[in-house]
């Protein structure tokens, strides 16, 4: 079972340089990174609530889970979807789709050890040790790589 989530994951990561580059040539025809990431956006909530509506979910959020849980994952999760699409719009013409990919892949295993190091966010700790600091090593001489060639 676990090469269905692996490949699920595989085919998830092929989106992103697809959405990047929809989303940088929405760009070139709105004249906005920003407008091109709100198109994005709003097009991305329009699927999700007729998703939601079709498979019977409700919007029944109680007043006491707004109250009784932190501010930040009620906006965190949104914000910075725009921090990342947006700056992935600025970065592919100047890098390369390839190049752009990487960079934000390499920044998001930085993060991710530091979530799994420390149990941010209430996860489980993972502890650093040296075959992910080589893993981190590898991606970043990848960078490198796919820079200077």
């Amino acid at each position: 079972m676990i090469i269905f989530y692996v490949m699920a994951g595989v085919l998830a990561g092929m989106m992103l340089p697809v959405q990047t580059s929809v989303n940088n040539r929405l760009k070139g025809y709105t004249q906005s990174p920003f407008i091109a990431s709100f198109i994005s956006f709003a097009v991305g909530s329009t699927v999700l609530l007729i998703l939601t509506l079709l498979t019977f979910h409700n919007f029944g959020i109680i007043p006491e889970a707004i109250a009784a849980n932190p501010w930040w994952i009620w906006f965190g999760g949104g914000a910075l979807g725009i921090i990342f699409l947006t700056n992935n719009i600025l970065l592919l013409p100047r890098l390369g789709s390839a190049l752009t990919v990487m960079v934000t892949v390499c920044g998001q295993m930085v993060m991710a050890i530091l979530i799994d190091q420390f149990g941010w966010f209430n996860l489980p700790v993972h502890e650093l040790n040296l075959e992910r600091l080589l893993g981190m090593a590898l991606m970043f001489f990848g960078v490198f790589l796919m820079q200077r060639f």
